[in-house]
């Protein structure tokens, strides 16, 4: 009977959606979302009065039971006492051990992000997951003094009288992060998550990171389920102006090489694209894809089919526009798209999209949900096909 009715929805496309909870006055962001083992649906993300300034934001989580239409009452994931903790992100690895990682904001400022992950074996009952490990992942980046410096040097002197007439203030502040950037501690400080790890096999993990301080984007890989991880190179052009490629979504190609699809963190907003042929350690410059970006997350996933799909916000105006495209060539082109949702522009926020899909090859997209006329935010959920991006 279950495969009949997934066979009758692959033909047909479908499509349905709903809040995760009501909307409330605090502030709901930056979601993730796992399908467990059971066919339920576990979903987190920050909540409180704001972000890394709010000393009361602390993890939620709910889960919604399979055949259920609606989700169970939200129950704590994870809180720092009295620090921020944000940018919570779910992971089911190659043994189906449940995974959280995010981080706490030790002086309210992106670059003290401290990078914190649990684990759980037991999370099919109600409630939370019952975490029986949790640890802080001490960072060690590569690059920083070979790559970054010598890069920002240069781009300094080549650029500094356009930084100031693009952005008046901002060749100051540049100039004093490249000095700040000598100190080991804000280093290895300010790294966070933000979208889905990939498994690169049976044991390697593979978790993208970015810092909002450095302004680019790098790979730690784990293949001792946490006991060590080490880092890749900087995702980075030698350039300076294509500085801005944060939260990194990663996509496989069927060779093996890894595709990076980021957030533009700067100009000319445009989704940031860069390839790693070595399993993701080293990677190539950063260019450009045909797709824009207001300075928002994206989110990416690969089909069972092969086929690749990318969730955003493709505005330069703001985040009231949430977009699918579906690249059937391993994003050699993204031709085909729809909307999820659309507001005027000011009246609607639908943002930080995280895409999986499930067992009987329906795809869930969680996000960040704020429109005008709604009191408060929430997280929305919603499910669809392959078919229904297509129209059909």
């Amino acid at each position: 009977m279950l495969s009949s009715l997934i066979i009758t929805l692959s033909i047909l496309g479908s499509f349905d959606g709903e809040f995760i909870f009501p909307p409330n006055d605090k502030h709901n962001h930056s979601s993730s979302i796992v399908e467990c083992s059971d066919g339920s649906l576990l979903a987190c993300w920050f909540h409180g009065t704001g972000e890394r300034e709010s000393d009361d934001v602390v993890i939620q989580g709910a889960r919604k039971r399979a055949g259920e239409s609606n989700w169970s009452e939200v129950f704590p994931m994870a809180d720092s006492p009295d620090l921020p903790d944000c940018n919570p992100v779910l992971f089911l690895d190659s043994r189906q051990v449940l995974w959280l990682f995010w981080v706490a904001i030790l002086d309210n400022e992106w670059g003290s992000a401290l990078l914190k992950y649990k684990r759980a074996t037991e999370y099919l009952e109600d409630g939370p997951p019952d975490w029986d490990w949790q640890d802080v992942i001490h960072m060690r980046p590569q690059g920083i003094e070979e790559r970054f410096f010598p890069m920002m040097d240069e781009g300094l002197v080549t650029y500094d009288d356009l930084i100031e007439t693009l952005i008046p203030g901002k060749k100051k502040e540049l100039h004093e992060w490249r000095k700040r950037g000598e100190d080991k501690l804000v280093q290895r400080l300010g790294w966070m998550p933000r979208t889905s790890p990939i498994m690169l096999d049976d044991t390697t993990i593979m978790l993208g990171l970015y810092h909002d301080i450095f302004n680019f984007s790098l790979a730690i890989f784990t293949s001792d389920w946490g006991e060590s991880w080490r880092c890749s190179m900087p995702i980075m052009d030698q350039d300076m102006l294509m500085l801005g490629n944060i939260q990194p979504a990663f996509l496989r190609k069927a060779n093996g090489d890894i595709v990076a699809c980021m957030r533009d963190n700067g100009l000319p907003q445009q989704i940031r694209q860069a390839l790693s042929t070595d399993g993701g350690m080293n990677w190539s410059g950063v260019s450009l894809m045909d797709i824009p970006n207001p300075g928002s997350s994206v989110s990416t996933c690969t089909l069972k089919n092969g086929h690749w799909i990318l969730a955003c916000n493709d505005s330069k105006e703001g985040r009231h526009l949430l977009t699918l495209y579906l690249s059937e060539d391993e994003g050699e082109n993204w031709s085909v798209s729809r909307i999820i949702e659309e507001a005027p522009i000011g009246h609607g926020n639908f943002s930080y999209p995280t895409l999986i899909q499930g067992a009987d090859e329906r795809i869930h997209l969680s996000y960040s949900y704020r429109r005008t006329g709604t009191e408060g935010s929430t997280i929305k959920h919603v499910c669809f096909t392959e078919k229904w991006i297509h129209g059909e």
